[in-house]
């Protein structure tokens, strides 16, 4: 079968790999849908980001559906021509963060696609592939691009489960990209009373109020769109920071009421910030990485229907386009989401 590495910036191949056969408590899958996401863009633009750089030819892909094809020996729950949502994280379970009930910062944690140990861990762009029966969450009811789509949902409800209490809060996103907008769908199902998006693109706008956002604010078009919301001490209760410009971060700071809530998902390097307001308005700041037990909540709640994220996916290409796909994924102008289709 064909999976497709990044060997450098701007180098991307695919090529032929083994696909081994599933071993006890595991299962083979035919990966039917696989969604490109912002590491995956800097692994491909720029060979890695910040301190993780490649340094062997990686197999990229972490958000991925695919339908099993071969159960391996004691696997229960699972049929073959089951469609799942594959969960890329895979703590280890046994050191100290895992035994705490922090898997999401395992020590030893091998997620999909990931440069940050090495050699690396390879991810899951491959026609077929083996994962642990624990990490394939049954996805009846749900397409293949949906079931694809529980990842990037999955750091969404991570997210809004470290900000707290949502219900009735005034809510602040600032940056609306795909886990921005995401956030704005978390957050409406955690009960926010109010969401406002902020961005420096109209289109990227236009998602957050398809994604139910009740104000939205271009600070492109005006750069003090958020000064009424600052007058004061602040008027919002949790700001979910999505963009990863220091920028702003400084201006959500600004219009944060007191003892607010930061969560800061955006990650883009070091960022600097206003640290008298967050002394004198007793802010609190709260990083958000990754996820682990929300990944079966996410494709539970589309099941239900109470969060439908389809509408961000705007291309489709097949595998062998995988150039086209990457350009079209790093151009924002153009789109929000964009998935490779192994069929």
């Amino acid at each position: 079968m064909k999976a497709l590495y990044a060997h450098g910036a701007k180098d991307l191949r695919l090529a032929e790999a083994a696909c081994p056969r599933p071993g006890a408590g595991e299962v083979r899958l035919r990966i039917r849908r696989g969604g490109i996401c912002g590491s995956d863009l800097h692994y491909y633009s720029h060979g890695g980001f910040g301190t993780v750089k490649l340094r062997e030819p990686m197999i990229l892909g972490h958000e991925v559906a695919g339908e099993v094809i071969e159960l391996g020996e004691g696997v229960t729950g699972l049929a073959v021509g089951d469609l799942v949502a594959v969960s890329p994280s895979r703590p280890c379970g046994g050191c100290g963060y895992c035994l705490k009930g922090l898997p999401n910062q395992c020590e030893n944690m091998r997620f999909y696609g990931s440069a940050m140990p090495f050699p690396h861990i390879q991810g899951a762009f491959r026609q077929e592939m083996v994962a642990l029966a624990a990490q394939c969450v049954p996805a009846a009811g749900l397409d293949p691009a949906r079931a694809a789509l529980a990842e990037p949902l999955s750091v969404a409800l991570h997210a809004v489960k470290r900000a707290g209490d949502m219900l009735g809060r005034r809510v602040l996103v600032t940056g609306c990209g795909p886990i921005g907008v995401l956030a704005i769908l978390a957050a409406r199902a955690a009960g926010a009373g109010e969401i406002t998006a902020v961005d420096i693109s109209d289109r990227a706008l236009g998602f957050a109020a398809t994604a139910g956002a009740t104000r939205l604010l271009n600070t492109a078009a005006d750069p003090q769109a958020l000064e009424p919301d600052s007058r004061g001490k602040g008027s919002f209760d949790v700001l979910f920071e999505c963009s990863g410009a220091a920028p702003a971060l400084a201006a959500g700071i600004g219009a944060l009421a007191p003892r607010g809530v930061i969560v800061q998902l955006g990650m883009s390097g070091e960022m600097t910030l206003p640290i008298l307001p967050v002394i004198a308005k007793e802010l609190e700041i709260r990083g958000s990485f990754r996820f682990h037990e929300e990944f079966a909540l996410a494709v539970a709640m589309m099941q239900s229907g109470r969060i439908d994220p389809g509408f961000l996916l705007t291309h489709t290409l097949p595998l062998a386009e995988y150039g086209p796909a990457f350009e079209t994924a790093a151009d924002k102008a153009r789109a929000m989401k964009v998935q490779l289709d192994f069929a």
